[in-house]
Order: C-alpha cells, then structure tokens, then sequence
C-alpha cells in the first residue's frame, strides 16, 4: 500500500463525506484558500497540510481511481466518498509517518533543503580542499546565507564536515522510522553528485509517491528533532535558527487585521483595499481560527452562535448548506465564523 494511499483514506475519514475528494488535493498542496485552511483546523489535518505540493490532479485521480477499484472507498454523492470496511481495515493496518507536521514546516521544507543540500558540499569540500565545483544549488539567497553562517562560526573549516557528519548520524540514530538513505542518496560532495529522486526510487525500488512522502517526512524530522534539542545538534541549528512564524495568518490577512484594529469595518477595508468582501471575510474567518483573542461578537449575536453550534453538533455535521437550511436567519459568512471559532472545539 502506498503512503499517500494511506493519508489520503485517513483524511476521508476525517472528513466523513463532509467535503469532496478534492479538497484533500488541496490540503496536501497546500493551497491558501480559506476554505483549505479552516479545513485543515476544523477536521484535525494540519499535519498534512502543503506536504505534496508537485502532486498534479492527474496522479491524484488516478490512486483515488485505484482505491475504488480496490473497494477501499465508496462515492456516496457526487465528488464525495467514504471508508469502506476494507478501507477502514487497510487504514488501521498502515500507520501514517509520525514526523509529518506540514502546517508548522511546509513554508520552510525547501527552504532547509537548499541549505542542507549546499552546506554539505561545501562543508565535504573544505574537508578536501577543493574549491573547484559547481554549487549544487542556485538560490542566490542561499549563498548569501552560507556564507555570513561560514563566518558566525568558530570551528576550523576542515573540521566542519566531521561534526555535520557526526550530528546527522546522531539525529538519525534517534528513530528507527526514518530511512537515511531517503535524504543521504540526494547529497552532493567531494567528487560525488547526488542522485536525483527517480534514480533513487529505481534503486531502492520504491514508488515515486512514497519517494516524496518519506523525503518530507525525513526533512520533517529533521527540523523538528533540531529545534527541539538545539544543544545537542549546535552545527545543524545554524541551518534552521531563523525559521519561525510570528502568527499562521496570510500575509494579505495581516494587512486587513491591522486596518480593522484601526477601527475600519469590513466593508471599508474592502474598498480601502480594491478587494471583495467576499476576501475581507474570508480573512475575518482566518481571525477565528487563528487568533485566540478575536472576537465573533460584532459579526454574530451570541443566540445565533449558540444556535449555529447547537444544528452543528445535533447533525453531526459540519457542512454549510445542511446548518444554513435548518437555520435560515444566519448567512454562510456567520456560520463560517462560528465554525471557525467553536467547530475544532
């Protein structure tokens, strides 16, 4: 069975035919639409969320087309599907990767591999003396960071491959669920180019969705057992030591927030902006879900917040059109909030 096979029943079965099949193409490409995102929250998915960004929509329909063939899943509407005994079966049978946490790390997965990648050929190089080689990476801003990282710090050059090389291994040493060779057959240094990820998947005999599934999962690990024991993996931190986020909204989301908290309402901000309120309000959504303090109040009365969570939790639903046909006096906008602010709760 595949990995994304598994991911891809486990987060049906977090829907439960809430929403349609594609939006956990969305989820696993991360895309940065409100809706993609209160789904993340609200189903308990972050850990999925921007994990395969280069999966395209035909590869997509293809394993969901196998998974039927399979019987693992049932079309129960149109674009929505649920778990069949088999697939329920086959789901608790395949645990999913432990270390894939796609909300706290996507932005910045490419971003440490680039660096990973280029600090160990320059670092296998300096070991070698040997400054005649061409940078397996072309982000000029990663050669830019390397080089003011160089200069921060106070080990010899030519020691500094030896202790990257020790703390990886100690980092790997930790799990036995990640597969080094997953990451270490990429690397590029002294005499020696790494391989590409199909001449991987063709030498240890994989499949090309478990290949990516297993290289984030890895690069998932990795950041996330280096920022949490910085002391221990001093050399590796340097890679990851400016990877933070001051808050998980959108950067257009950020410019409306401060508007509002200048006293602009929704309708103004939109002009302000030359936006719809449409995005206004989709942004006043990413408040609920993401800022604790935020308050719904001036959006929904309190009695229609009750009653929006009271048909939610009564249908064991939370699908819009279900809640807005038994609750005719609230908009889409006002269930949205609610559900962003209470759904996950």
């Amino acid at each position: 069975m595949l990995r994304l096979e598994a991911i891809i029943l486990y987060c049906l079965k977090q829907l439960n035919s809430e929403r349609t099949i594609y939006s956990i193409y969305h989820l696993l490409n991360g895309k940065k639409s409100s809706q993609t995102i209160q789904d993340a929250h609200l189903f308990s998915l972050k850990k999925f969320f921007g994990i395969y960004e280069i999966l395209t929509r035909e590869s997509f329909d293809e394993i969901i087309q196998s998974m039927i063939e399979k019987k693992w899943i049932d079309h129960c509407g149109e674009q929505h599907y649920l778990l069949t005994y088999s697939g329920n079966s086959i789901l608790e049978n395949n645990p999913l990767s432990t270390y894939l946490n796609g909300w706290s790390y996507h932005p910045f997965t490419s971003l440490f591999w680039e660096r990973l990648s280029l600090f160990i050929q320059v670092t296998s190089n300096l070991v070698f003396g040997d400054a005649r080689y061409v940078p397996i990476q072309k982000n000029n801003d990663v050669h830019l960071w390397l080089k003011s990282a160089l200069k921060e710090l106070k080990v010899p050059r030519k020691e500094l491959g030896n202790i990257v090389y020790s703390e990886l291994i100690e980092c790997f040493n930790k799990t036995k669920e990640i597969n080094p060779a997953i990451l270490v057959f990429r690397l590029t240094g002294f005499q020696q180019i790494g391989l590409t990820p199909l001449q991987i998947v063709k030498k240890l005999n994989m499949n090309i969705h478990d290949y990516h599934i297993d290289f984030i999962h890895t690069l998932h690990y990795l950041m996330q057992t280096i920022k949490h024991e910085p002391s221990r993996f001093p050399m590796l931190t340097i890679l990851i030591k400016d990877f933070y986020q001051q808050d998980e909204l959108t950067l257009s989301s950020r410019k409306t927030w401060k508007l509002l908290n200048q006293g602009y309402s929704p309708d103004m901000i939109a002009k302000f902006r030359h936006l719809k309120l449409s995005t206004i309000e989709d942004h006043l959504v990413e408040f609920a879900l993401h800022v604790d303090h935020f308050s719904i109040d001036p959006y929904v009365e309190q009695e229609l917040q009750t009653k929006i969570v009271e048909i939610s939790r009564e249908i064991g639903k939370r699908q819009l059109k279900l809640i807005k046909d038994k609750l005719k006096a609230a908009t889409y906008f006002q269930i949205r909030l609610v559900l962003a602010k209470y759904g996950g709760k």
